[in-house]
């Protein structure tokens, strides 16, 4: 128990940014690495200002995904641009981007809009050769009616279609993230929060005077699994995000903690201490039977599900030190993953199973590292001194963490592949627990 105490000061994931919506991410480094791409303004086929701009929420989308760099749109060839059908290809021999993201926003009926947008491919453009008429250099074309309430959502759709046209992955932008914000200040300091993945339309699905820990995404994303001492003690309840509906899954004596969604969203992999020391369990949702899993005297805990269900996760003391083992469910079999650095603790597995992305302990520096499940070759991602509680987008391309800038904690990201890093500057309250939700 005093370890588990230790671990929780250490890597409480206590993340501060401003209490605001939205969440300006400052670029720290991989910038020039990324693929420019042209982002132009949405034309407006309105009468007075137009409601929102789209063009604004995807290159905003596409910048903090780390893969591309949008160019300044005051330097675009033809910056008023509706569609392919207004392209001049010669006008844009001499600028390096690949790719062209052009669309029109016009009234539809009262509080309508028809969006439309077209992908256009620069490089075959530039090239010239084999291009018979202009629909040949045309990625994607779409379009759709919205409200003026979906403008953002309707943005952070087309940064997906754009992503995974452009680089064969499926884009994250359409995700969630959940979190503890902690207001010391007020008698009610702790609250769980919902907001879209860049901090806007912030949602507040329970206030509390005692603590709120480790929320954890359904597979579904409609529901949110979290443990609360708002009873004095710690209890695992499980919230559905849209009706408000909770229940209380786990209030054994003891640690209840850590809870994590099995694929298939029906079980949840906990850790418990009923029965004497820290072990992991699951519990199934529905009949709130236990399963004890793993059986030892040292401390295990921190578990989570690899994508095929039929095994865990967890951090174990059983070596000496906290450690990374994978722990099969039908067998009980134990394997070590982890082996470099001191300390090697609080993993999840990434969407494709092929990487474990955690916290590793080297020098008395905690940072995210990832490693190769089949190689085991491990490549820290961040370079400062304490970085905690790592949570992977569902497309497995980027990592959310805490980490300390100017001696205070903030919510950082850093890519899978470690080049890109971006950091969010602190403002008023804490946030700890970030969670990033599964595909919406």
């Amino acid at each position: 128990m005093k370890r588990i105490l230790k671990w929780a000061v250490l890597l409480g994931a206590v993340l501060t940014v401003p209490a605001r919506a939205a969440l300006d991410i400052v670029i720290t480094e991989g910038v020039d690495a990324a693929r420019p791409i042209a982002v132009v303004p949405f034309v407006w086929q309105g009468t007075g200002p137009v409601p929102s701009q789209i063009s604004d929420v995807v290159a905003s989308d596409l910048t903090r995904s780390g893969t591309f760099k949008p160019l300044d749109p005051r330097g675009l060839p033809q910056s008023g641009i509706a569609s392919l059908a207004e392209f001049a290809p010669q006008q844009w021999s001499g600028i390096n981007a690949e790719a062209a993201v052009v669309g029109t926003i016009k009234p539809y009926g009262p509080d309508q809009y028809l969006v439309t947008f077209d992908l256009i491919d620069l490089i075959k453009a530039q090239a010239g050769q084999g291009v018979q008429n202009k629909q040949e250099l045309l990625l994607e074309s779409r379009q759709t009616v919205i409200t003026s309430a979906q403008f953002r959502q309707y943005g952070h759709r087309v940064s997906d279609i754009v992503y995974e046209k452009l680089t064969g992955i499926r884009g994250a932008f359409l995700t969630r993230i959940a979190y503890v914000l902690i207001n010391h200040g007020d008698k009610v300091p702790y609250r769980l929060m919902i907001a879209d993945y860049d901090g806007y339309n912030e949602q507040m699905l329970l206030r509390s005077p005692e603590p709120l820990m480790s929320p954890s995404w359904s597979p579904d994303g409609r529901r949110l699994a979290y443990v609360s001492f708002e009873n004095r003690k710690a209890e695992i309840f499980v919230q559905d995000i849209y009706s408000q509906n909770r229940v209380k899954v786990s209030s054994f004596p003891g640690i209840n903690g850590a809870p994590s969604f099995s694929p298939d969203g029906k079980t949840l992999a906990v850790t418990l201490s009923k029965d004497g020391q820290s072990e992991i369990y699951t519990i199934d949702i529905a009949t709130k039977t236990t399963r004890r899993i793993t059986n030892h005297y040292s401390i295990d805990t921190e578990p989570s599900w690899f994508p095929d269900g039929r095994s865990l996760l967890i951090t174990s003391e059983r070596g000496g030190r906290p450690q990374l083992y994978k722990v099969e469910l039908d067998s009980g079999k134990l394997t070590r993953l982890t082996f470099d650095g001191e300390w090697n603790l609080g993993g999840s597995i990434t969407p494709d199973g092929r990487h474990i992305v955690f916290v590793n302990r080297t020098n008395g520096k905690f940072n995210i590292a990832r490693m190769d499940l089949e190689t085991r070759f491990m490549q820290v991602l961040t370079s400062t001194r304490l970085d905690e509680s790592p949570s992977v987008a569902p497309n497995g391309t980027m990592v959310i963490y805490g980490t300390t800038h100017q001696g205070r904690q903030v919510l950082a990201a850093v890519s899978m592949d470690g080049r890109f890093k971006a950091r969010l500057p602190v403002g008023q309250g804490e946030v700890k627990s970030p969670s990033w939700s599964p595909f919406l």
